[in-house]
């Protein structure tokens, strides 16, 4: 978020990021090194230090396989050399192409490749370490992915693996680069001779109404695991534990688990049998069925100055925008901008009373375009959970917003959240603003987070806007600016763990409000009714209705206000109008 006027030319929205940097979230908390690897070509292999075989495709496909054909040489456009991979993700294929590594455990190695295109994912995985990767929205030009990981004890192998998003454009791969230890032998490993052995120690986990944490034994020559619920394949990790979402509440379920290599699959491991919990009523006690949120600047950034007490009634939540990041991490405070115009911070106090006393529901947002506060260990959710907890008391805010867009870890903020919730209790209202490159799919940091504190989530509106073209959950892409890019996109979301009540179509209150994806008060409307009655869709129709969805998020009452009040005058009645 600018917290400042700002100049021609600038975006004046509270996401003027592209979605590039949200790879972060996307990948999770990565080791990204700051070295530059030289990735050249050889007859017989690697370069010199580099561990892949056939690195520039200078030898066609050799040492590399690629998912259902989906992969060639090409000799234009090319980084270096005569030749270059290019791949061309389907809409139920991502275009996956591979190559094992022998590596030594307990070692760090940097893995780095040169893409073009469309969205291009790089990554590395294998037995006893956490799967790593690094990815790009799209270039016109060579850009340089770069990630660095560190091996388990028993790592010997890894597998190098480039891909695609479904449904997106082709892309481009030269100059691909892995360099630390070799292991024995150096370059690719031959493949496997048999499938891996059956996983053992099926194990459940935590349970949510919609979702069943399960975990196994790891397989020592399995490159990958599938998961299966009641005999249909759900799940495909190359972890040694899954998340399954899309279940339906208080639902008993049998579980298996495949190992697979490149000789083939394993058969399945013996059930687990779990059953899920009731449907959630979605946190914060004091939210209407169907809500209006709305985030107030506590700053001036050219939209419309206004106090607390000003905000358009038709607003349920009210997000006050932002808390700030301390010297420690993890810890926020609050300071009120003179800027406004209160006389002191007891005013401001009083006006979120006389609001609450209103029935609305005012909450602490943390995060957006600056606010970059690090939850990333023990100590950090605890002073998150402290301060916050601090500033509930202090003002009276009744929850918390996490708009966080530099990258969160889910583990640690559930953590904290799961504190919070406990001192604060059921009342607690909880609120969540990802992009929508966050929330593509459920292994996700803020996908992982809505989920795994989806008992007490109040709603999670996701930020329909600078995000460019996105996938809907037919598979299919959707441009940005229509009713079908609104309701595709949330289907995932209603598809994969979270309550109708937990789901919310968030977009800007004006042209100004966002650097693009603004869409007018119909189309939210539209949006809404595709959604809850299965009326005024798209292209895109769900295959059934979510009455029970929150509502709609705007940023921000500030540039609603600027335009005349237009976005809430339509979209507020709407929303408390829904069945």
């Amino acid at each position: 978020m600018e917290r400042t006027r700002t100049p021609r030319g600038r975006r004046t929205g509270r996401h003027s990021r592209s979605v590039r940097t949200a790879a972060v979230a996307m990948a999770g908390a990565l080791a990204l090194g700051g070295w530059a690897a030289t990735a050249t070509a050889s007859e017989t292999g690697g370069s010199a230090g580099n561990l892949i075989t056939n690195p520039g495709f200078e030898q066609g496909l050799s040492g590399w396989s690629c998912s259902g054909g989906t992969g060639a040489v090409t000799g234009d456009p090319v980084r270096s050399g005569t030749s270059a991979l290019v791949a061309t993700p389907s809409g139920h294929d991502h275009a996956r192409c591979e190559q094992r590594v022998s590596v030594q455990p307990d070692e760090e190695y940097e893995l780095s490749t040169w893409v073009r295109g469309g969205y291009t994912f790089v990554g590395a995985a294998g037995s006893g370490m956490q799967e790593t990767s690094t990815w790009t929205s799209g270039s016109g030009d060579w850009q340089q992915l770069k990630v660095g990981f560190r091996t388990g004890s028993g790592t010997t192998e890894v597998t190098v693996h480039l891909h695609g998003w479904y449904g997106s454009a082709a892309y481009h791969a030269d100059d691909v680069a892995l360099t630390g230890p070799g292991g024995e032998g150096g370059g690719p490993t031959e493949p496997p001779e048999a499938p891996p052995s059956v996983p053992g120690g099926l194990t459940v986990g935590t349970s949510t109404s919609t979702s069943v944490a399960l975990s196994w034994d790891a397989v020592s020559d399995a490159e990958r695991y599938h998961v299966y619920v009641d005999g249909s394949r759900t799940v495909s990790t190359s972890a040694t534990s899954a998340t399954v979402s899309g279940l339906e509440p208080q639902t008993a379920y049998s579980f298996r688990v495949r190992s697979e290599n490149a000789a083939g699959e394993s058969a399945r491991s013996a059930p687990v049998t779990a059953t899920t919990r009731p449907r959630p009523g979605g946190g914060g006690g004091g939210v209407p069925r169907h809500a209006l949120t709305g985030y107030w600047h506590n700053f001036d950034n050219g939209s419309a100055l206004m106090k607390l007490r000003e905000v358009q009634d038709e607003y349920d939540i009210i997000a006050v925008a932002f808390a700030d990041a301390t010297a420690r991490p993890g810890e926020i405070e609050f300071n009120l901008d003179p800027v406004l115009g209160y006389g002191s911070e007891q005013e401001f106090i009083q006006d979120i009373a006389a609001k609450q006393s209103e029935g609305k529901s005012v909450i602490i947002s943390v995060g957006g375009e600056v606010g970059n506060v690090i939850v990333n260990d023990a100590a950090s959710a605890q002073r998150f959970a402290t301060s916050t907890l601090a500033l509930m008391d202090e003002y009276g805010f009744d929850g918390v917003d996490i708009d966080l867009e530099h990258g969160i870890n889910a583990r640690y903020l559930t953590e904290a959240m799961e504190a919070i919730h406990a001192a604060a209790g059921d009342s607690l209202v909880y609120t969540m603003a990802p992009q929508t490159i966050d929330m593509q799919h459920t292994g996700s940091e803020y996908f992982k987070l809505a989920l795994g504190t989806k008992d007490f989530l109040t709603v999670v509106n996701m930020q329909y806007y600078n995000s460019g073209s996105m996938m809907g959950c037919d598979n299919k892409v959707y441009s940005a600016g229509s009713v079908d890019f609104l309701t595709a996109l949330a289907c995932i979301q209603l598809e994969s763990g979270l309550d109708a009540s937990q789901v919310g179509i968030g977009v800007p209150a004006s042209p100004r409000g966002a650097g693009s994806g603004y869409v007018s008060p119909e189309t939210v409307t539209a949006a809404l009714d595709c959604l809850t009655r299965g009326t005024r869709c798209g292209s895109f129709v769900p295959e059934r209705t979510y009455p029970d969805l929150r509502g709609a998020m705007t940023w921000s009452v500030n540039w609603d206000r600027h335009a005349g009040d237009a976005w809430s005058r339509v979209v507020g009645p709407h929303v408390h109008g829904l069945p």
